[in-house]
């Protein structure tokens, strides 16, 4: 046995022993739990933590708000014991949507595998938290070196029909990032990609994390997804019940084997609260570990022989508070930054100093706590094409780019127009993007492609940031736990031009089903807690596939566009800058960037005829949008021939689609399936055959 393999041993040795110290220095806390649970009370937690729960449960759509109506208002209820009513049914009742969230949160989670002496042996379990990392147990993998030994395989599982599913491997690249901490026991590593792939979680997806509350409650039920034994994917399902929350780890009761290290613990609503990461064991009055017959365990025995007791898992708003507090060079911050605004990590890195890359085979390690950040300006939205990094924010693109004057015979003009957040991509990057996904959907149209360098490409991006940057909220820094997107959104709404913000926000949630009365809308649960705007927000990430700061923050962009009259006129001015002046013109707008093309419509020279607008991600069915464009309401764009609007139902930012008001005119409306966590991304849109051939044909017609 080598030494890396005992060092191996001796860490999952001592992560059981710690788990069964806190388990036994618990014991209290566990007997007050346990006593109430046997009188009845289903849910023994605070009244403030039941409160913020049952809010999160609702947002998140882990219960129908008409099943919530019918019940609460049987009978006369307190506000706490509707709150725990609601946990209550959450756990009793589940909506259809619980089974395939389910299949979409099991997909990211994969088999890690030790290759050692020639073979190749079944070693822990490991799940995607962005689209390029992985999650596991710092005693699955205790540093670089064991890592570059083992590689992942996902689909190691049974089909639907209990078939051998195609199993994908992809080696792990701790050179790019690795991340442990012993005490915490996690580690987070970069999988390579296959040869030419996207990154692994935009095939299988990503869980995304968060810092916020209200995840879970003393008594509630938990799911893990792992590899028990190296056995093919299991599932431990809803009977197990959480015991003890301490301050970095919670106890549970479920039925797991030592293979599970490193699965990850759900909630009803599959999300992550913990890092499963040892079992307790059973031990008598001499601290000896019991097998299941009674007898002492000795070494040689199994870890499946021990009696265990119950499992403890590593909270996740721990190991993210850990991750905020490490010195980390920008690559490996912004490789953090990827995990997702509600992580806080894209808040802590902007405010964290950029340090030399630690020494091959060193981790840097703090203890302290998460460094404090203001609000930030804008996190990073689903991209419309590739962020080039520090290279990308030397170039400071400033102005689009021109086609080729044989594009198309000289007479016709295809134009892309982009949405927010693109400061940090250059026009040549985004128009490449823009046309690859356009040329995936003319291949599965059976379409000839077409060259990126005959396409218009304004851009405004640069010129956008610096003006929403020069509003930003001049508020006191807040520590990391208080930051959200909730918080954000508080701070949007007051600085709103014409006190808009709010009124998008609600109506964006309105339109995608929240309720507008009963205990849903008028009991408040938690919003002493959580903020005004945090039912909202977390309504429509709920139901789609972008987290709430995405969403807090585009409509922040949109608010100012529309209500701040010299930004929509910088904007269009950035716009105007690149555009043909004569010929006939199609016009493909996504995002925001549809908004400013119906404005922009209005602006056109006599020369330049629309014969075709393409809106895609747009969120201009929104009454507090549409009835601030430069034409007023809901309207056939001017002078447009035809208009075709390609949305998704999981993009949050088309709430409002299809376009169902009369007065939008003839238009067509072109739904589409985008793929996992792609929902509002413009490749994605334009790799559908669908809106491919729609522009091609008009293309192919006219040249």
């Amino acid at each position: 046995m080598s030494v890396t393999d005992l060092t191996h041993t001796e860490l999952h040795e001592q992560a059981t022993a710690e788990a069964a110290r806190r388990y036994e220095d618990s014991a209290v806390e566990r007997e007050r739990v346990e006593g109430r649970l046997a009188a009845g009370v289903r849910f023994p937690d605070s009244p403030d933590a039941l409160a913020v729960r049952a809010d999160r449960i609702l947002d998140r759509g882990g219960l129908s708000p008409s099943a919530v109506v019918a019940d609460i208002h049987r009978e006369a209820m307190d506000l706490p014991d509707a709150n725990e009513r609601i946990i209550d049914l959450s756990n009793e009742l589940q909506a259809w949507s619980f089974l395939p969230r389910g299949v979409r949160a099991g997909a990211t989670v994969a088999r890690i595998t030790l290759r050692r002496d020639g073979r190749e042996l079944p070693h822990g379990t490991g799940f995607m938290v962005s689209p390029r990392l992985m999650m596991t147990n710092h005693h699955v993998l205790p540093d670089e070196t064991f890592a570059r030994r083992c590689f992942v395989e996902f689909n190691a599982q049974v089909t639907a029909d209990n078939l051998p599913d195609t199993v994908v491997r992809m080696e792990l690249d701790p050179g790019t990032f690795f991340a442990a901490d012993r005490r915490l026991d996690f580690a987070l590593v970069a999988v390579t990609p296959a040869p030419d792939g996207p990154p692994p979680g935009e095939v299988f997806g990503w869980n995304r994390l968060s810092v916020q509350i209200g995840k879970l409650v003393l008594g509630e039920k938990v799911n893990i997804i792992g590899h028990p034994q190296g056995r093919l994917k299991e599932i431990a399902l809803r009977d197990n019940a959480v015991l003890v929350r301490l301050d970095d780890f919670v106890h549970y009761t479920t039925d797991t084997e030592p293979g599970n290290s490193g699965s990850p613990v759900f909630n009803d609503q599959w999300e992550v609260v913990a890092l499963h990461h040892s079992g307790v064991p059973k031990k008598d009055d001499q601290g000896r570990v019991l097998r299941k017959d009674g007898r002492p365990w000795q070494q040689g025995d199994g870890d499946d022989a021990i009696e265990w007791v119950a499992n403890e898992g590593v909270r996740i708003s721990s190991i993210l508070r850990h991750l905020a507090g490490l010195d980390l060079d920008p690559g490996r911050r912004a490789l953090l930054a990827e995990m997702g605004p509600d992580t806080g990590l894209d808040q802590a890195m902007a405010t964290a100093p950029a340090l030399p890359t630690p020494a091959t085979g060193t981790q840097p390690e703090r203890t302290a706590a998460a460094p404090r950040a203001t609000i930030p300006p804008a996190p990073a939205a689903p991209a419309t094409g590739p962020t080039t990094g520090s290279e990308a924010t030397a170039r400071k693109p400033q102005v689009g780019l021109r086609a080729r004057g044989t594009a198309f015979g000289g007479r016709q003009h295809l134009v892309f127009l982009h949405g927010r957040d693109q400061q940090d991509n250059h026009p040549d990057d985004l128009r490449r993007t823009w046309t690859a996904g356009l040329n995936r959907g003319l291949t599965l149209a059976a379409l000839p492609p077409l060259d990126p360098e005959d396409v218009w490409f304004p851009f405004y991006g640069t010129r956008l940031h610096g003006l929403v940057s020069g509003r930003e909220s001049t508020a006191e820094p807040m520590g990391l736990d208080q930051v959200s997107a909730a918080t954000a959104a508080e701070v949007f709404a007051a600085e709103s031009p014409t006190g808009s913000y709010e009124r998008m926000l609600y109506e964006a949630a309105a339109r995608a089903g929240m309720p507008q009365n009963g205990p849903a809308t008028t009991e408040g649960f938690g919003a002493g807690l959580v903020g005004a705007l945090h039912r909202p927000l977390s309504w429509l990430a709920a139901r789609s596939d972008l987290d709430e700061w995405t969403i807090a923050t585009f409509l922040r962009d949109v608010d100012l566009y529309l209500g701040d009259s010299a930004v929509r006129q910088a904007v269009l001015n950035s716009v105007m800058e690149t555009m043909p002046s004569s010929g006939e013109l199609v016009l493909v707008t996504h995002s925001l960037g549809t908004v400013v093309g119906m404005d922009l419509l209005t602006r056109l020279p006599d020369g330049l005829d629309p014969v075709l607008l393409v809106t895609a991600g747009s969120p201009l069915g929104l009454d507090g949008v549409n009835e601030r464009l430069l034409t007023r309401g809901p309207h056939q764009p001017p002078r447009v021939r035809d208009w075709v609007n390609v949305w998704c139902p999981t993009d949050a930012v088309a709430i409002g689609c299809p376009l169902e008001d009369e007065r939008w005119g003839k238009l067509t409306q072109l739904a589409v399936p985008n793929g996992r966590d792609r929902a509002h991304k413009i490749d994605e849109y334009l790799g559908h055959p669908g809106p491919a051939r729609e522009i091609r044909s008009v293309l192919t017609l006219q040249a």
